[in-house]
């Protein structure tokens, strides 16, 4: 399998951080393997993507990593979502495909129907478990170009896009209560990602964050109140791996007064799917420094 690799003297360290001491915790470190967008179950593992392939690790780092066997699975990207019932996981494939798998292993099914050339990266999930939110890209043009925001129901079925337009738009998420969807967008500033929400029909559109930086990947605690998202250096064009970057977590929608939570190297693979603990408590996060 292929996937991201670490470079010379860079090392993998998974954390968790705590809301309510503030305590920042490694629970792994890895010279040899790449892990990235650590998922948090109910039964307090982390699911991980690395090397194309799917582990999971004990989130008190009790144990290594243990590969998930799935059949029939393409190399996978890092965008994966579990589902509510809390026993399976939804994909994102380099093949460019979504796929459904058990958390315990087996078989995959693909969801996605053959559109073309364009691309699904997976983000969202809707509460009752019936709907998919995704970026669709076009490889031609790449993100910085085309990138929109669909939904699709689990079974493939009503694949539709949620905002039409120039974007580009990612990391799509539900709320917990289902009534938004959160993203980051370059729909208010081209060039710059800011934080948004919408309503799930594309109505509501509202910007969040007004700062100077590049803020992605919004994803919300369980119970609704907390959000975390990853803040680049000002002038950062998409997503890249390997530079300082915060951790910024807002309070009751508070997002004009995000406080930050961690300083880091990293970036692409550090939180790009939703890592909350059940209980919102604590987030996990990758970092990956050199030396």
């Amino acid at each position: 399998m292929a996937g991201r690799k670490l470079s010379t003297g860079q090392v993998c360290e998974v954390h968790i951080f705590d809301l309510r001491d503030s305590s920042d915790t490694v629970v792994q470190t890895d010279s040899n393997r790449l892990f990235e967008a650590p998922n948090w179950t109910r039964d307090d593992q982390l699911i991980l993507n690395g090397d194309g392939l799917l582990w999971t690790l004990p989130a008190d780092g009790s144990a290594p990593p243990s590969e998930i066997p799935l059949a029939g699975a393409p190399e996978l990207n890092n965008d994966h979502v579990l589902a509510p019932d809390g026993r399976s996981i939804y994909l994102s494939g380099n093949d460019w495909h979504l796929y459904r798998a058990e958390l315990t292993g087996g078989p995959v099914r693909r969801v996605s129907r053959d559109r073309g050339r364009l691309m699904h990266f997976l983000h969202g999930i809707s509460p009752d478990g019936e709907t998919l939110a995704y970026v669709n890209v076009d490889p031609e043009g790449g993100w910085g170009s085309f990138a929109n925001i669909h939904t699709v129901r689990v079974d493939g079925s009503d694949d539709r896009e949620v905002l039409p337009g120039a974007g580009p738009d990612d990391g799509p998420e539900y709320s917990p209560d289902g009534r938004w969807l959160y993203f980051n967008t370059e729909r208010f500033t081209p060039g710059q990602a800011q934080i948004a929400r919408m309503r799930p029909d594309g109505s509501g559109l509202q910007q969040l964050t007004f700062d100077d930086r590049v803020n992605w990947f919004p994803h919300s605690s369980p119970d609704g109140r907390y959000w975390v998202y990853l803040s680049y250096p000002s002038g950062t064009t998409g997503h890249p791996a390997d530079l300082p970057v915060r951790l910024c977590r807002v309070r009751d929608e508070a997002w004009t007064d995000a406080t930050i939570v961690a300083e880091l190297p990293g970036g692409q693979g550090t939180i790009n799917v939703n890592s909350w603990s059940p209980d919102s408590t604590r987030f996990a996060y990758v970092s990956y420094p050199v030396g």
